[in-house]
């Protein structure tokens, strides 16, 4: 008789009911919209999947707000996540990557009291090399009596996010979630027909040696994070006392769930060729949400001297720099970036 390796499986919807029912941790109306997106990156998954085969690798030969090249693949992502949640009845409006300013829920659907934010491709440079990319989202709380939604209803600090998660197209489908109250990682299951429970509670080893960062920067970077790099470098003979690996992918849901899955440390710090800009990767849209995440699961998520979670946005497409994961690792780079100029802008958020 074959094994029944479905029967105690968790989807990701009983998983979201037992938060709401037995816990109290989410209403309703969050989770039906968290199931919301989780369909919108199956549909995603399998358009990138079916990518050659389909005509849509490749460029547009246009630039979203960021000044990027858009892939058509970052296209049809964004327009998925659009339509898959402007009728469900949970949101007042979304904000992407790839758009300049938000878009508000159409008059002929209901109003509902949050917000999504999304990266609706990250690492789409990598598409057409078969790498790891994803989807990065976030949900804020509308506030209350807000008549007329703007962009200045999404300028929250992170601590405020109520839901955030990620997911990744590559080898596997996975869909990593939190509401507040740990992390919880999800696997798509073709069989089932949604993503199934494949890890929960998960945690990021306190220590590490591993650390992911793009190196070919090395001489644009301030100090502090030249003097962390230089030391894991020096490996066993030199002041940690420890060999470390580097990795790195290129795509931030692949380099993060890395950390997630096995610890280390993201680092994509504040660089010297744009001395003005605090840095690349964007607050709302990806710093926020993976901050959260790496948070509940027990690490620490740092611009500098500051706790990201912390940065008052002023603007949705505001930048950050990003250093996340191991606490004994990230609470030393914090350490070597407090002991610099108060005024550098490696200490800005």
């Amino acid at each position: 008789m074959g094994i029944d390796t479905h029967r105690d499986q968790i989807n990701l919807s009983r998983w979201l009911i037992e938060q709401e029912r037995n816990h109290g941790r989410i209403p309703g109306s969050l989770r039906l919209l968290i199931e919301q997106v989780a369909r919108a990156c199956q549909r995603i998954s399998r358009a990138v999947s079916r990518a050659a085969s389909s005509g849509v690798l490749g460029s547009l030969g246009s630039e979203n707000i960021q000044g990027e090249v858009q892939k058509k693949l970052d296209v049809i992502a964004n327009d998925v996540l659009l339509q898959a949640n402007e009728w469900g009845g949970h949101l007042a409006a979304m904000a992407s990557e790839e758009l300049e300013t938000i878009h508000t829920i159409p008059h002929r659907f209901p109003r509902g009291e949050y917000l999504l934010m999304f990266d609706p491709l990250d690492g789409s440079s990598n598409i057409d090399v078969n790498v790891t990319i994803g989807t990065i989202f976030s949900v804020l709380h509308l506030a209350e009596g807000a008549a007329n939604v703007g962009p200045e209803h999404f300028l929250q600090p992170g601590r405020k996010q109520v839901a955030a998660g990620y997911c990744t197209y590559g080898p596997q489908t996975t869909l990593v979630l939190t509401v507040g109250h740990g992390v919880a990682e999800f696997t798509l299951d073709f069989d089932e027909g949604g993503f199934v429970l494949s890890r929960d509670h998960v945690q990021i080893p306190r220590t590490t040696h591993e650390f992911s960062i793009n190196m070919s920067n090395m001489r644009h970077w301030a100090p502090p994070v030249r003097r962390y790099i230089d030391e894991c470098l020096a490996g066993s003979l030199g002041p940690r006392g420890n060999d470390f690996n580097m990795r790195w992918v290129g795509s931030m849901v692949a380099d993060v769930h890395r950390v997630l899955s096995r610890g280390g440390v993201f680092l994509y710090p504040w660089d010297a060729r744009e001395p003005d800009r605090a840095g690349k990767l964007r607050l709302m849209y990806e710093a926020n949400p993976m901050a959260l995440l790496v948070e509940q699961a027990g690490g620490m998520a740092i611009a500098g001297t500051a706790r990201i979670l912390d940065i008052e946005p002023t603007g949705l497409h505001q930048r950050a720099a990003v250093m996340l994961g191991s606490t004994e690792e990230v609470a030393l780079l914090q350490r070597y970036h407090a002991e610099q100029d108060p005024h550098s802008h490696t200490t800005i958020g």
